[in-house]
């Protein structure tokens, strides 16, 4: 059993092309022996974004806090905010944005451990 706490996980910048004041923390991964998922968060801070980007497999999004935009495969930027979970299914192109010009946007971000 593995228990943590997210102000002990390091945080890194996201260094993707496309990535704007974006960072993440590996809370569970591979190092900790999880056999099939890992869990990320993701910080955007203001003005921040991931990449508009696809890749070979899903994952699971959980907004913990802030306000921000999820843009679809077809440019849609659709609202989501504190609270509200997310899909992004294999080969879906997806983004995530601060909507925010002072607080961050904060998101749980489940993937196969092998992609995390």
């Amino acid at each position: 059993m593995i228990i943590k706490n997210i102000d002990n996980i390091e945080k890194t910048p996201v260094n993707i092309s496309g990535a704007v004041n974006a960072f993440k923390q590996i809370a569970i991964g591979s190092s900790d022996n999880t056999p099939n998922f890992s869990l990320r968060v993701f910080t955007l801070e203001p003005n921040g974004a991931t990449p508009y980007h696809t890749h070979s497999f899903e994952h699971l999004n959980y907004i913990i806090d802030g306000e921000g935009f999820l843009v679809d495969t077809a440019g849609n930027e659709k609202p989501i905010n504190k609270g509200e979970f997310a899909l992004i299914l294999p080969f879906e192109k997806h983004q995530f944005k601060n909507a925010s010009k002072d607080k961050n946007f904060v998101m749980i971000c489940a993937v196969p451990k092998e992609y995390e």
